[in-house]
């Protein structure tokens, strides 16, 4: 029955990867079921337009990942209870950038809010500063520096949430995206508007502001998100 799966030919580079995301596209979508057989190497072959070591060493990372099982002589199943065991950096550099981006948004509205109850005048000067280096930085035309220090704010903003789960967090989903940031800062054009929504942030989590923390975060997010469609686009 799984034979019936179609997946898309691949034309780009790290086909293991591409092959993977798409399995667990299927695996999430329910059309592989728990305790279900995927299809064949051979099918996989054919539908992918790949080797078989291609296919085995994609198959191999869902394996390790906690989701797929190999019977010997039978096949490789769908675990009937399948739990991840992927790190999670690993699993977000497999996702689709906009899945990536919708996780962060909520990650990122609790921080401001936690880091407005919680900051003190410590975290508050780490991020001004911060804020002062992008500014100089995107007035110099320096991406690089101007991205490295609008990661070093928003960590600065995770830190003063003071919860080191989130810190951890969004270490991790910095580091995720910070190619795609990256091209983005390269091709962005509505600095003014950006600058504003940080300098917003900055002033609500200075004023201990939840709400407003919360609200220009979004703004932020939403602005990246349009971007970052629109870029896809291109």
């Amino acid at each position: 029955m799984n034979s019936k799966i179609s997946f898309q030919t691949l034309n780009r580079p790290k086909l293991v990867d591409d092959i993977v995301a798409q399995l667990q596209t299927k695996i999430s979508g329910g059309d592989i079921k728990p305790g279900e057989k995927i299809p064949t190497e051979p099918e996989l072959m054919e539908q992918f337009g790949v080797g078989r070591s291609t296919v085995r060493e994609a198959v191999r990372v869902l394996v390790h990942a906690g989701l797929l099982e190999k019977k010997q002589g039978f096949g490789t199943y769908l675990k009937t209870d399948p739990v991840i065991q992927e790190p999670l950096m690993h699993r977000l550099q497999r996702a689709e950038i906009l899945e990536v981006y919708e996780v962060r948004r909520g990650l990122e509205l609790e921080i401001s809010r936690l880091a407005a109850e919680r900051r003190d005048d410590k975290d508050l000067e780490a991020m001004r500063e911060h804020l002062d280096i992008r500014n100089a930085a995107l007035q110099a035309g320096n991406v690089e520096a101007y991205l490295n220090a609008d990661i070093a704010f928003h960590l600065a903003v995770a830190v003063a949430s003071k919860n080191s789960i989130f810190i951890d967090l969004y270490r991790t989903f910095s580091t995720v995206v910070h190619e795609t940031l990256h091209k983005l800062a390269r091709n962005f054009q509505d600095h003014n508007r950006n600058v504003a929504q940080h300098e917003n942030l900055y002033l609500a989590i200075k004023r201990q502001d939840a709400q407003s923390a919360i609200h220009w975060t979004s703004e932020n997010l939403n602005q990246t998100v349009a971007d970052l469609e629109t870029y896809q686009q291109q």
